[in-house]
């Protein structure tokens, strides 16, 4: 399978976060990246379907940086709707709103009527195990994803992240994920 160092998309959304993001850019752009590849070795896409995942996938964390926070779940979506508003896409708001809302949750996304939601979900979830999930993604491929965008620590970011929320919300140590 291809990998495309590359994304058009991507790249025009995450430069207008790049401020923002600071330290944490390259590692969340490689995560974005890697996340992306593994949507599209999921399932085989339109050209239309690839643009959500590029867009969903771009702005899926980014509330991590507007709000400061490890509940960056809320935070992440209306950047999104806005951009897909600007952009005459607001058709997508409700398909993009779900995969952004859904990505962490535990179980199956199971509405068969927004399939990419579920395939969004599974791409983060083989990123963000490391590849312990995989869902019949070869693991030579991911692999070789994790060696054209190396993590550059994004993972250790959110961890250091997390441990201070979880001081400050003993009760609530996982506030982004979903049952």
């Amino acid at each position: 399978m291809n990998i495309d160092t590359n994304i058009e998309q991507i790249e025009s959304i995450l430069s207008e976060y790049q401020e923002l993001i600071g330290e944490d850019y390259t590692g969340y752009r490689n995560h974005v990246y890697r996340m992306v590849h593994c949507c599209l070795a999921l399932q085989d896409m339109s050209d239309d379907e690839k643009r959500k995942v590029y867009i969903a996938a771009a702005f899926h964390d980014i509330g991590i940086w507007i709000e400061d926070t490890v509940d960056y779940i809320s935070p992440s979506i209306p950047p999104a709707m806005k951009y897909l508003e600007e952009n005459d896409l607001s058709d997508w708001q409700e398909e993009i709103r779900l995969m952004i809302s859904e990505h962490h949750k535990v179980r199956e996304y199971t509405d068969k009527s927004l399939p990419l939601v579920e395939v969004f979900r599974r791409g983060d979830l083989v990123d963000f195990s490391f590849g312990l999930f995989r869902f019949g993604i070869d693991k030579a491929y991911f692999e070789q994803l994790r060696e054209t965008f190396p993590n550059e620590d994004f993972h250790k970011g959110l961890a250091k992240r997390a441990g201070k929320w979880f001081v400050k919300h003993p009760l609530n140590p996982a506030p982004m994920m979903k049952w």
